[in-house]
């Protein structure tokens, strides 16, 4: 008999059996199942087997790993094709008319990709901070300058522009302590290095766009109808107060003569970021309402972020409305797109596009007990205006939302 029961002694797990039969196969599991062996070693059920019917499980486990690892490879390499398809595919974009050296943060992130070669095809010369260097010089084909820490760029090296939309994903973990130390670190203290650096450099930039949210406006009542522009005020709350540091810690470049832009992000659509999680629930044929489905969301398309980032660094003209706070040298833009929607027409409309039934609802609840403060994110929401970009004729590529979701079907 092929099989036998082991009855006196220590149990090894069924984990640590499949690694000494598979051996060097054990590493072609997906890593999933690896860590399903590896957590839940069942000492309950000390059943192993041995001779034929082993070598039979271990080369079929072996064979499910192998496949599934396949799959998800296939799966991850179509959609960077179609991600990288979708970047060379954007319309030139014209930033300057003149080569400028320009210091990218966050280039590794969703909008930062773009931009970075949104700026590398209209001819400008990068250095991009970045906490993996061989990471970000493969991803841009070894076209920047990719350094670790401001200390690593001397004060005597000529930077034009600055561009600062470094930031850890807001939405993830729950905002635990710690969680809020890192976001308030990766946004507030990186932009806080920079403008260190600025203070110290020869050659002084001569602008400096950075990144905030329209978190900085914290939540509206769910029915309430008030439009919010540039001049609107921000709430004592995490996510507002997060936006107003990271936006104070920017302003503070004014002081060394740069002019500084904060750029206000609603939610940004593409084929990364946010959109695909959202979406998920709808391509599944489960999407709906979350909470209530009442709550705004304001939202911009990414070919719409880069041409707002082109638009300012070419109007130096601050333009804002009365009671504003901008300056001769700050100004404040919403980055939103002139339709804003209700949650439940978002994904309304979403369905519709994919062709998709909504019609299953998702409870408050659940998702605030999950999430806690964070849960404000999803459940509630700002009903935000692009003032400014209006104001100064910003003509938005994707207006209305169904156009923006048909254009990354």
């Amino acid at each position: 008999m092929n099989a036998s029961r082991c009855a006196q002694g220590p149990h090894p797990s069924e984990g640590e059996l499949f690694k000494k039969t598979l051996g060097p196969e054990w590493k072609l599991l997906h890593p999933d199942i690896r860590r399903r062996f590896d957590r839940n070693p069942l000492p309950g059920r000390p059943l192993h087997y041995t001779g034929t019917t082993g070598a039979f499980l271990a080369q079929v486990a072996a064979g499910v790993g192998v496949a599934l690892s396949g799959l998800r490879d296939a799966a991850a390499a179509f959609r960077l094709k179609r991600i990288e398809k979708d970047m060379h595919s954007v319309s030139p974009i014209s930033f300057c008319d003149t080569a400028q050296s320009v210091l990218v943060t966050g280039a590794t992130g969703f909008i930062g990709q773009h931009l970075v070669r949104a700026l590398l095809k209209d001819g400008h010369q990068l250095t991009v901070l970045t906490r993996r260097p061989k990471q970000a010089a493969w991803m841009f084909d070894g076209k920047v300058r990719c350094i670790e820490s401001m200390a690593d760029l001397p004060a005597s090296c000529r930077v034009d522009v600055i561009i600062n939309l470094a930031g850890a994903r807001i939405l993830g973990s729950r905002w635990t302590d710690k969680r809020k130390k890192e976001l308030r670190r990766s946004r507030i203290g990186v932009t806080q290095s920079v403008v260190d650096w600025v203070a110290e450099a020869t050659h002084k930039p001569a602008l400096l766009l950075s990144g905030s949210a329209i978190g900085y406006y914290g939540i509206q009542d769910i029915g309430d109808q008030t439009v919010l522009d540039e001049t609107a005020a921000s709430q004592p709350m995490f996510m507002s107060d997060l936006c107003r540091e990271w936006e104070d810690a920017a302003k503070a470049a004014a002081a060394h003569g740069v002019r500084v832009e904060c750029m206000r992000f609603g939610l940004v659509l593409g084929r990364q970021g946010a959109l695909p999680m959202m979406l998920m629930p709808i391509l599944l044929g489960i999407g709906g309402r979350l909470g209530s489905g009442r709550q705004w969301l304001s939202w911009i398309h990414v070919e719409d972020v880069l041409g707002g980032i082109a638009h300012l660094w070419k109007h130096p003209g601050m333009d804002a409305a009365p009671g504003g706070q901008t300056s001769e040298h700050i100004g404040v833009s919403n980055f939103t797109a002139p339709e804003c929607v209700s949650q439940k027409t978002f994904s309304e409309t979403a369905a519709r596009i994919w062709r998709r039934p909504c019609f299953l609802p998702t409870p408050g609840g659940p998702v605030r007990l999950m999430l806690g403060e964070q849960a404000d994110l999803l459940l509630e929401g700002q009903r935000v205006f692009p003032g400014r970009l209006r104001r100064e004729g910003f003509e938005f590529r994707y207006p209305e939302l169904a156009q923006a979701l048909q254009s990354l079907k």
